[in-house]
């Protein structure tokens, strides 16, 4: 018996988030065949060459894909790939990160933060209001600079995810970076992620219904004035990105 977990769009293929399957000694390939032989016509479409497979927690892609062999007792699960906008995806210091914007009932955020830690435990998660994120360069700087306090035993708090919520505030108090860059007052925040691309997609397809658009330029303004930078302080710096060399300069001082 196969355990098949279905995960974003493909649970609304089924109607459910779990099943099993009397199959063993086959393919992954031959499984998809039997997913799409058994599914409910009046549901949504499930794309299988647009699925990211993981058998027992590893990505098929690295064991022999569509050709994999599935046994008795494997636990198998099947996480569309999302193609409706571009995600934001980097990599800083070998680490892979991800940002999601989501939409969620004001006042109710930092339990929503608490409810995904505890179902992707192996992922750091952070938020971060959205209206204080200047450019996606300004969210690689702050994060190079925490990364570079954890690997060097100097984070401001004992957790990796607050020393990020401080360098983006440029504080060591924890009540005023919430109060400056905390999540709870406002509809729309970003949630900072850092893990292995396996756990991001499948925490992209859980979030799915939840995303939305922000653009930053519009908060260049508002970021300035709380972070008291003028034009005359962005004149005088030599770079091609001086707002965000002043606001990561900001944070790392905090070494001191």
């Amino acid at each position: 018996m196969i355990t098949i977990k279905l995960l974003g769009g493909a649970k609304k293929s089924f109607g459910k988030d779990l099943m099993q399957a009397d199959l063993d000694n086959t393919s992954i390939s031959k499984l998809l065949e039997y997913l799409l032989s058994i599914k409910p016509a009046n549901t949504l479409e499930l794309d299988t060459k647009n699925v990211l497979i993981a058998v027992n927690g590893a990505d098929s892609s690295a064991l022999q894909g569509h050709n994999t062999i599935l046994h008795s007792g494997d636990v198998v699960s099947i996480i569309p790939v999302i193609h409706g906008g571009a995600r934001t995806q980097f990599v800083i210091q070998s680490k892979n990160v991800e940002l999601f914007h989501i939409k969620n009932k004001k006042g109710k955020n930092y339990d929503y933060l608490s409810v995904l830690r505890k179902k992707f435990p192996s992922i750091t998660i952070e938020g971060i209001s959205s209206r204080q994120i200047a450019s996606i360069l300004h969210v690689k700087k702050i994060l190079s600079v925490s990364m570079y306090a954890k690997k060097n035993n100097l984070l401001l708090s004992k957790k990796f995810e607050t020393d990020i919520l401080l360098r983006f505030a440029a504080t060591t108090q924890i009540s005023a970076a919430i109060k400056l860059v905390g999540i709870e007052k406002t509809d729309t925040f970003t949630i900072i992620a850092v893990g292995s691309k396996l756990q991001l997609d499948r925490m992209r397809s859980h979030l799915e219904e939840r995303l939305v658009d922000v653009i930053y330029s519009k908060n260049i303004s508002h970021i300035q004035k709380q972070s008291h930078i003028s034009k005359k302080h962005l004149g005088i710096i030599d770079s091609k990105n001086p707002l965000e060399d002043l606001l990561a300069e900001k944070a790392a001082v905090l070494f001191q």
